[in-house]
């Protein structure tokens, strides 16, 4: 159930039953809709510029699998402060704390975020493992006003405690002090400030001893991790992790430069997946595996080895390669052709149905759009993204307001692209103390998992993703430079998704036998009373 609020000192009346119930799907009850739920409007404004940390409380119960989870829900600001001591950020953030019995281990703890670089994390929060989730329908549908948020089903809630936490400048968090924006703009910077807010949530909840797990999205992935390296020595806090999960991988930041020709192999098999889903081969196989096995081989065998060869590929090599590339892809011999072999992300967004004066999304290739003429090379919106704006937009404001009562002064930012307009520091510092100019974080988790060797790390690839193809994160993975016994703490599992795996509602009982079978490997053996969960008496 969504959780109800219960302030100290306030009082409640009918009238706000009612509004929370108005906004729940009438098949399913919820705590929110009982006398004690928040009132629409009511609340403290919360001093976020200040500095001063807030937190509300909210409780609920869910029930998974047949057990009755207890929770309580918080949304609140942790003060983040300087190697001096002087505060520097105030980071939002909202939390999911399952009821312990007296004398019971502790239980997992898992830090989730979005990515961008620049996004809050409003998608994870509202859409994957939470107790709440937004009602998406199956298949690539949009919704519209007013949206639903429902009890979740495949929520992790028992399983492990969870924290969503926002970047400075996005979503309610904000630069404090002297401290500006600008400051955290960087793949450094921006994992720092991460380590900060983590271990003070850690100290402020007294969750020291928890088993530790972060869950990234995207760019998220580039910061987890770097962020599991950052947190495991003792000048982070020495917080040894159980687990990363990482959704959209993208750690190998240096592979899009140009020269390099790793990018447009990466993407093929992605492009193939894509073409079958919307029909567009001659010889189209009747399922995705084993063939795109099949289109793998070929993107590493013989497409990479004439993309090496440059222009010293003879004009019968190009041509043949522009045939099967066609046969792989539904993108015509011509075009391949034209295109030096190289065929670009937006590019393919849209020629592929080009013919019917469609695009295909980015997030998600089985979306499709329509621009205002045929012509140009890319399309002129991404098409999944559109349509996910309304319901995580309006769908966190009304949730932090209306079901957790947290208020602030400042206006909850999706993301900061507006601001950062490309000035994001991509240079990392290595774990050996090297300055790259565009990171690369898998090194960051492959000197993790050297020194820690019972960490697990679980990636998830949508097929349909062209933002961070599963081809690519077959690769970073693949060159991390670990030994046999610690690959096999790896685990790969795909969907039939785009990027938002989770915005799938089709594959979210996949999703979550997927996590189970993570958090069951990954945690402690004596964290028995999460096997059996909590029960509501």
């Amino acid at each position: 159930m969504v959780p109800t609020a219960i302030r100290k000192g306030m009082k409640w009346g009918m009238g706000c039953a009612l509004i929370a119930a108005a906004f729940c799907p009438p098949s399913l009850s919820y705590a929110a809709a009982h006398s004690d739920s928040p009132k629409q409007g009511e609340g403290s404004v919360q001093p976020v510029m200040g500095g001063s940390e807030t937190r509300t409380a909210s409780r609920g119960t869910i029930t998974i699998g047949g057990r009755t989870v207890a929770y309580t829900a918080n949304a609140g600001t942790l003060t983040i402060r300087d190697d001096y001591g002087d505060p520097i950020a105030s980071i939002f953030y909202a939390a999911y704390v399952a009821d312990r019995k007296p004398g019971d281990p502790e239980r997992p703890l898992t830090f989730l975020f979005n990515g961008g670089p620049g996004s809050a994390s409003m998608f994870l929060h509202l859409g994957s493992v939470a107790p709440v989730r937004i009602a998406f329908p199956r298949g690539p549908s949009p919704l519209s006003p007013p949206y639903r948020i429902a009890s979740n089903p495949y929520s992790l809630i028992d399983r492990t405690d969870m924290v969503f936490l926002d970047m400075v400048g996005a979503g309610y968090s904000r630069p404090l002090g002297k401290a500006k924006d600008a400051d955290f703009w960087s793949v450094d910077s921006d994992i720092d400030a991460f380590a900060r807010a983590i271990r003070r949530y850690l100290t402020v909840h007294n969750r020291w001893n928890s088993p530790t797990y972060l869950f990234g999205e995207s760019y998220g992935t580039t910061r987890a991790s770097g962020l599991a390296y950052k947190l495991a020595g003792l000048g982070g806090g020495g917080v040894r992790l159980s687990g990363v999960v990482l959704l959209g991988v993208n750690l190998n930041h240096g592979i899009y430069q140009p020269g390099f020709d790793e990018s447009y192999i990466q993407w093929l098999p992605s492009f193939a997946a894509t073409a079958w889903y919307h029909n567009r081969l001659a010889k189209r196989p009747p399922s995705l595996e084993p063939w795109l096995t099949q289109v793998r081989a070929w993107a590493r065998g013989p497409y990479a080895a004439i993309l090496a060869k440059g222009h010293l590929a003879t004009d019968a090599e190009r041509r043949r390669i522009a045939r099967e590339y066609s046969a792989f892809t539904g993108i015509s011999e011509r075009d391949v052709l034209d295109a030096n072999l190289r065929i670009e992300q937006g590019t393919f967004r849209k020629l592929l149905l080009k013919d019917r004066g469609l695009t295909v999304g980015r997030l998600d290739s089985r979306v499709i759009g329509q621009d205002a003429s045929n012509l140009g090379d890319v399309p002129d919106y991404d098409a999944a993204g559109s349509f996910n704006a309304g319901p995580f937009g309006a769908g966190i404001n009304h949730y932090l307001t209306d079901r957790l009562g947290f208020r602030s002064d400042v206006e909850y930012r999706p993301n900061i692209y507006s601001l950062l307009k490309g000035r994001w520091d991509r240079s990392h510092v290595s774990p050996s103390g090297n300055r790259m100019a565009l990171a690369n974080t898998a090194e960051d988790l492959a000197r993790t998992m050297r020194q820690n060797r019972q960490l697990k790390v679980l990636i998830l690839n949508g097929y349909y993703d062209l933002a961070t193809p599963f081809f690519k994160a077959e690769y970073d993975i693949a060159h991390m430079q670990i030994d046999r016994e610690l690959q096999r703490n790896i685990r790969f599992e795909y969907f039939g998704s785009g990027h938002m795996i989770y915005t799938e509602t089709g594959e979210m009982p996949a999703l979550r036998d997927a996590l189970d079978r993570f958090y069951r490997g990954a945690t402690p053996a004596d964290m028995s009373s999460i096997e059996k969960g909590t029960t509501k008496q």
